[in-house]
């Protein structure tokens, strides 16, 4: 295998076999994809949850994860977040030449490691290689297919009295990526929440009617999720400001850069919006699995506030929390 990527190896001949065989088929093989056709067939469900998306972060390599990681957790969490069970995923990328090929390999490894941790199949894919200088190292998308298992969550469903949930601390990933970017607060421990989100969900979903919708606060933090939940509905939502976790790190590097952790995107976490009298239960079965320890409840629906979100801050003001306009970060997923 050559040390570099080059055009060749997107040209469709001898190169691009040589990269499936030696790079991908390794990692990634399995009964529907060793077929080699232009796409998979695969055995049908009733109802199906399909998702997509694309993934141009930079650094590719940042603490707590890699842009291969980071590929596959944000297709399955999106299915997950659904209510689906992810069962499928295709994978392309768009590689400029002159990518090593020890960091393609890297990456590789982590989108087959993190795949099996899921326990889903890549089942088909495409590679793409652009000319020296008209792309920036690698760009990949994933697009995922999963059986729908819960199909009650709707945001139409969340009514006054309901609680609202997060599964960790928030604002993480957008923090330390940015300083893997730029080089700084190399002293503190800032690492990503990269993580896939099938095992959390699932456990919160077993309380069945009582959860009325999850989501994965991404770009715009869970401020922004929020806002998304109550868009043209008659109901609001009151933050507790002292009851949402966010680490020590993240509170001082947002402070220094003046960033507001509400809106600092996240990779590995769940917010839900329950019905009270299991919000302490749920609660509870989070902090029993791994990325559920610092689960809390950190508001409530009212209808008092309508159409807004209100954080009640921990010296008695309030705040209201609307959505991201712009982007605090860019390129963080």
């Amino acid at each position: 295998m050559d040390d570099i990527i080059t055009l060749a190896h997107g040209s469709g001949g001898k190169k691009t076999s040589q990269l499936i065989e030696e790079m991908f088929l390794p990692y990634f093989d399995n009964e529907e994809l060793s077929k080699l056709n232009d796409g998979a067939i695969l055995n049908g469900f009733d109802k199906i949850v399909f998702s997509t998306d694309s993934f141009v972060v930079r650094p590719f390599f940042f603490p707590g994860g890699d842009i291969g990681k980071l590929s596959v957790c944000g297709t399955v969490n999106d299915i997950c977040m659904c209510g689906g069970e992810p069962k499928y995923l295709s994978i392309s990328l768009i590689i400029e030449e002159g990518f090593k090929t020890e960091n393609l390999k890297r990456i590789i490894e982590s989108i087959s490691k993190t795949a099996d941790e899921c326990n889903v199949k890549i089942v088909t894919g495409d590679t793409k290689v652009v000319e020296r200088g008209k792309g920036d190292g690698i760009y990949i998308n994933t697009t995922g297919i999963g059986y729908l298992k819960y199909d009650f969550l709707d945001k139409n469903r969340i009514e006054d009295g309901d609680m609202v949930i997060v599964s960790g601390n928030v604002g993480d990933h957008g923090v330390a990526v940015m300083a893997a970017r730029e080089e700084v607060f190399e002293s503190m421990n800032l690492v990503s929440d990269c993580m896939p989100l099938h095992e959390l969900s699932k456990v919160i979903l077993e309380y069945g009617n009582n959860i009325k919708i999850l989501r994965d606060p991404t770009r715009g933090g869970i401020a922004t999720t929020l806002n998304e939940f109550i868009e043209g509905t008659e109901i609001g939502i009151e933050l507790f400001e002292e009851s949402i976790p966010i680490s020590e790190e993240v509170n001082k590097a947002c402070e220094i850069l003046g960033i507001d952790p509400l809106y600092s995107a996240n990779e590995g976490k769940i917010v839900a919006v329950v019905s009270k009298n299991v919000a302490n239960k749920v609660v509870n079965t989070l902090k029993k699995i791994k990325g559920g320890e610092k689960a809390a409840i950190i508001g409530k629906v009212t209808s008092k506030v309508k159409q807004r979100v209100v954080l009640k801050t921990s010296i008695g003001g309030t705040r209201i929390l609307t959505k991201l306009s712009g982007s605090q970060l860019p390129r963080i997923c």
